[in-house]
């Protein structure tokens, strides 16, 4: 399995699968920093699906969510926040997690997820909680 690193975005090898059963989207897919790499994508296709759901804060201090949001803004973003509701205001849950009726968890938006979301392994040691009880993690002691 290659995945995208969290910042950079460059290839990693990942060691295990994943079963997707949600535990690592339900305990980490919101509240992250993004990246602007992120975001010229979905400027670029008009995935403003996606872009309301993220808070920009600009280097004048002034934020709001990305909707909207053209590549000549890209230059006075200071921060960037995933995931909000379109007003603004932080989610406690990623907008684009799905669970489905034979209980496995999909991203709605799988093909353009964040770098954060990308790259995020949950059998790393940074953890420090065996995977956050990953299914695919049971064997693996990070």
């Amino acid at each position: 399995m290659v995945s995208r690193s969290l910042l950079t975005g460059d290839a990693v090898t990942m060691t295990q699968d994943c079963r997707q059963c949600g535990k690592c989207c339900e305990k980490w897919g919101w509240d992250q920093k993004g990246i602007l790499k992120d975001l010229v994508p979905w400027i670029a296709e008009g995935r403003q699906d996606i872009l309301r759901h993220v808070l920009v804060h600009f280097s004048d201090g002034s934020s709001r969510t990305a909707a909207g949001l053209g590549p000549e803004d890209l230059p006075y973003i200071d921060r960037i926040y995933y995931w909000v509701d379109p007003k603004g205001k932080k989610r406690h849950s990623c907008p684009f997690f799905e669970r489905r009726d034979d209980g496995k968890v999909w991203c709605r938006i799988h093909d353009t997820k964040p770098a954060v979301c990308v790259g995020f392994a949950p059998w790393a040691s940074v953890w420090h909680d065996y995977g956050l009880n990953c299914p695919a993690c049971r064997d693996t002691t990070p």
